[in-house]
């Protein structure tokens, strides 16, 4: 059981990823400031900033570097402006009512890391080179040893500077789960002593059950790749339906993050129309309606079907004046921030698996929170159209469904057909 709690505003928030390099031309803080008119109205409400500490020249990966091989934790990264740039940065955010957190690499650092010559004895050693010990055969970092109490020390320092400094609202911790699980018991409380934060974890829980209690959201990624092979390998329904169960069995005392994209994902295994085809905006309804976060990559918006990010090198997300997407989230967005029935790890909302006529075919599900419900129904197959039946007494009343703003009054009309890979999403009420 998770002894820490979120800030109050994590149960209805949803996550917007930005990669500051490649957002803008200028790729800096300050040309972002453009956008956040524009993501406010989509209906975002926490931006989470890749890595913004300056990036290790040592054994650089292209001409622009990692942003997870970072040279100094309590600094800016030049490419994107300066440390009073980031501060104006988050004033600004936080007077559109927006919160935000950073991206924290706790794990291990770039190789010509201030830490490198103050404290040598912070990072492993390879035994055969005498070296710094490279992390997991990523040769352009290396690997912190948290046996000494010195560095435990030291990095929450330089967490608290970010929150003391800058007013940050939390931190999404980059591969939380190679690092010791008693650093991060120690280092919650301790950063959370200057404003209570919001902690998410690159982890799955499914996987890393004890870090669970000490983050407020974890992953999906079982989710995310289950799907994957949903889609490609035409897995049978169930085997969604089962990993459901899984995560649902978790318990609300941690959240997860769901999400078809992030900066990984996009770079090196495709985005998300390359892994889930016609599913893409399917599982993007489940991510905004299940139990948990919404998390969305910049650029999905667009969307960009077929534009992945160079991770190293000067790569711009290609905007479009237009944003096909932009009323797609901003609906679903709006919907989860604002619906009692869609609040993520509250113990008052039930989540029913609804039964169709075509269990094979229609994964159906309703949200409930007293009196508030909502209703969302996928068609997560091929088969186009398919013909059913809601065959549940669960679901009764009028429902305005959220897309078309067509009523249906479920004590009647239980009828329904929707095309392969179709989403509706109805509303009690």
């Amino acid at each position: 059981m998770n002894t820490f709690q979120p800030p109050a505003w994590v149960h209805t928030t949803n996550i917007y990823e930005v990669n500051v390099r490649q957002y803008t031309e200028e790729g800096t803080f300050r040309a972002f400031l453009q956008h956040l008119p524009r993501l406010k109205d989509m209906g975002v409400q926490t931006l989470w900033l890749m890595p913004v500490t300056p990036i290790a020249r040592k054994h650089m990966k292209g001409t622009r570097g990692s942003y997870y091989a970072c040279s100094d934790y309590t600094a800016i990264n030049p490419e994107f402006g300066t440390m009073d740039d980031f501060k104006h940065l988050v004033r600004e955010v936080h007077a559109l009512g927006f919160k935000l957190i950073i991206d924290w690499v706790a794990n291990h650092t770039g190789w010509d890391h201030r830490w490198t010559r103050e404290h040598p004895d912070f990072y492993y050693r390879d035994e055969v080179t005498g070296d710094f010990k490279t992390a997991s055969g990523m040769d352009d970092i290396i690997e912190l040893n948290y046996d000494n109490p010195l560095l435990v020390e030291k990095m929450i320092e330089a967490m608290r500077f970010w929150v003391k400094e800058c007013d940050i609202d939390g931190f999404r911790c980059d591969l939380a789960s190679w690092v010791e699980l008693p650093f991060w018991q120690v280092a919650r409380p301790a950063v959370d002593a200057d404003k209570q934060l919001f902690w998410l974890g690159e982890f799955d829980e499914l996987e890393n059950p004890d870090y669970g209690r000490v983050f407020d959201a974890s992953y999906s990624w079982q989710w995310m790749h289950k799907t994957e092979a949903f889609y490609k390998q035409h897995l049978p329904l169930n085997v969604l339906e089962d990993l459901l169960k899984q995560y649902s069995a978790i318990g609300d005392h941690s959240l997860r993050a769901w999400f078809t994209s992030n900066h990984d994902e996009n770079s090196w295994n495709g985005t998300e129309y390359e892994k889930y085809g016609n599913m893409a905006a399917a599982l993007a309804v489940l991510s905004c309606t299940w139990n948990g976060i919404p998390l969305l990559y910049n650029g999905q918006e667009i969307p960009m079907k077929a534009k992945r990010l160079a991770f190293f090198e000067k790569d711009l997300i290609p905007w479009e004046t237009e944003y096909a997407l932009h009323d797609f989230y901003k609906a679903l967005f709006q919907l989860h921030a604002m619906h009692p029935a869609l609040r993520g790890g509250d113990k008052n909302v039930s989540t029913y698996r609804v039964r169709t006529t075509s269990d094979e075919n229609i994964l159906a599900y309703l949200r409930k929170n007293g009196d508030a419900e909502v209703l969302v129904i996928l068609n997560l197959s091929y088969t186009s159209p398919v013909v059913f039946g809601i065959a549940d007494p669960i679901v009764e009343g009028r429902f305005t469904e959220l897309f078309s703003g067509i009523d249906n009054d479920f004590s009647h009309q239980l009828s329904f057909e929707m095309e392969a890979w179709a989403y509706k999403v109805f509303v009690k009420g």
